[in-house]
């Protein structure tokens, strides 16, 4: 595989499609669950067919499988907690717009810059403060707030549910971040997406044959819930398999942020097929999450 890096422009564009096709998969998602479709389910099968290409990958490219026995540990772990985040996004997704959802998600480099100084690692710059306060207010806009606490509008058990769950997928997934970074970053990543998967099929397989989660893995009782279910797998699959293919290509240090797209894709997917439609207050709250964010992960 050539690593002649795309024209920048050709890399925003595949970046950006990747983003689509990810938010996409979480509305086919909210889709399947409200056609009865298992949670548990869901992220089985999702995980399956991910976890299929990625071996193709992997065995495509001869990596070796050679870890140490201290690495296997925190790989392990790494694939607990994608499980936990997998499980925190679903659970998100089938309560609260899609939108929201994934933009509580994306509070999770803010999560990690914590932990990591937290834990004796660098401690945040004044501008990297001043952005994350910034996001915060613009948290608080999205999620409606000051209109939920002065009683102008309604707070249901639902919305309160999504939400904790939402951050707690963004928490799950900063801790995920940080043991990548400081124990497995000597891995191919093919390798280290591949044995998490592995992980994340398992767990869910357990937790689904065990009965953990009543209903966690009921079939869809109707047509379009397994379409629903069909195209999150494949959304989920093409994206996660095409970023790793093209990876090398893509200068993923100086673009990344272009996947902080998805929430706005999923504003924009929950609006024309879900029917799912933030404020205006929530609009702006949500475009100011996303600028910090972008500009947090903007390094000179």
């Amino acid at each position: 595989m050539s690593a002649t890096l795309f024209p920048r422009h050709i890399a925003v564009l595949i970046l950006a499609t990747l983003a689509c096709s990810f938010a996409g998969g979480h509305i086919a998602a909210r889709i399947a669950f409200d056609h009865d479709a298992g949670l548990l389910l869901a992220m089985l099968c999702r995980s399956g067919v991910t976890l299929l290409a990625l071996i193709a990958l992997v065995l495509w490219r001869s990596e070796s499988l050679k870890l140490k026995p201290q690495t296997w540990g925190w790989q392990v772990l790494l694939g607990l907690l994608i499980a936990v985040q997998s499980f925190c996004i679903y659970s998100a997704v089938a309560r609260i717009p899609v939108a929201l959802a994934l933009l509580v998600i994306n509070l999770a480099p803010i999560m990690l810059a914590l932990l990591t100084w937290a834990l004796g690692g660098p401690r945040p710059t004044a501008r990297a403060a001043m952005l994350m306060g910034l996001i915060l207010f613009g948290l608080v806009l999205a999620l409606d707030l000051p209109a939920r606490l002065s009683g102008d509008a309604q707070i249901e058990a639902n919305w309160i549910e999504g939400v904790l769950f939402s951050l707690t997928g963004a928490a799950v997934f900063a801790c995920a971040l940080w043991i990548t970074e400081h124990h497995l970053s000597a891995m191919p990543g093919t390798v280290r997406s591949m044995l998490t998967m592995l992980v994340v099929f398992i767990a869910s397989a357990i937790a689904g044959a065990g009965g953990l989660l009543p209903g966690g893995m009921s079939l869809p009782s109707a047509t379009v819930g397994w379409v629903a279910l069909a195209c999150l797998v494949l959304l989920y699959g093409a994206a996660f398999s095409t970023l790793f293919i093209l990876v090398t290509r893509l200068n993923i240090a100086r673009n990344a942020p272009v996947m902080n797209i998805e929430p706005v894709a999923g504003l924009l997917f929950g609006w024309l097929i879900l029917d799912q439609l933030l404020g205006g207050i929530q609009i702006i709250g949500g475009l100011i999450v996303l600028s910090g964010i972008v500009l947090l992960a903007y390094r000179r």
